[in-house]
């Protein structure tokens, strides 16, 4: 997907969501805010520097934490494993420290010591997700980046999930992007979220400006399930 003319910010502190439907081009922008996918024009800025030209954007990137769609784990590493080696070879912390700093963010993301031990096969999908976000806060990073993070989850988890996320933002005073096509997490985690449609920005702004705006958006079809009514007539 080639975004057109795309311009927006993210706010120190927020929740800020990405929202698409499928090919809408969210994960190309996440990939591009994450250097994975260089842009063919224009900049992306992060702490006022435009990542892709840094010479060595390691050092940026330490501050970010990544939550990828599937979790993307090391196949051949326990769980306990998984978050200590990200702490390992870019944190400050000893050697002798780093197992029980990897299993207090892993309780903090609720799981129990029962999985410490357990490979990346062992795992159900939720429990994946939140090896992954125990990893990804691993730097204690000043921006989270979350791909999906209710993808292929049930309901009851998809919430518990939502919580989460709201409560690690308090908790760990950072900023959170979140991609999703996920209405409910939108409503339930967002301050403010962007509507990619073929490429372009669609809307910007928060759910109150959404009711106001929803009948004069080409992806409006979007909102007007019963999933969707919810988003914005209870704004």
């Amino acid at each position: 997907m080639i975004h057109d003319h795309i311009s927006f910010d993210i706010y120190q502190g927020e929740i800020f969501g990405i929202l698409g439907g499928s090919g809408s081009g969210k994960s190309t922008l996440l990939r591009s805010m994450i250097l994975l996918n260089r842009p063919r024009s224009g900049q992306v800025l992060i702490f006022g520097q435009d990542i892709w030209q840094l010479r060595d954007p390691s050092t940026l990137l330490t501050r970010c934490g990544v939550l990828f769609q599937f979790g993307a784990l090391f196949s051949s590493l326990t769980v306990l494993e998984n978050v200590g080696i990200l702490l390992e070879e870019y944190s400050a912390y000893p050697r002798s420290s780093v197992a029980e700093v990897a299993k207090y963010l892993l309780s903090r993301v609720g799981l129990s010591p029962k999985a410490y031990h357990l490979y990346p096969h062992e795992l159900s999908g939720g429990m994946k997700k939140r090896v992954g976000l125990a990893r990804a806060l691993a730097l204690n990073p000043s921006i989270l980046f979350l791909d999906e993070p209710s993808s292929g989850l049930d309901p009851a988890s998809a919430q518990q999930l939502d919580e989460l996320i709201c409560a690690l933002r308090q908790e760990f005073d950072m900023t959170i992007v979140m991609i999703t096509h996920d209405l409910d997490s939108i409503k339930d985690t967002t301050d403010r979220f962007l509507m990619l449609y073929e490429g372009k920005i669609e809307f910007l702004g928060n759910l109150s400006e959404l009711a106001g705006a929803i009948h004069s958006l080409d992806s409006s079809n979007l909102f007007f399930s019963k999933r969707g009514e919810r988003l914005w007539k209870d704004a």
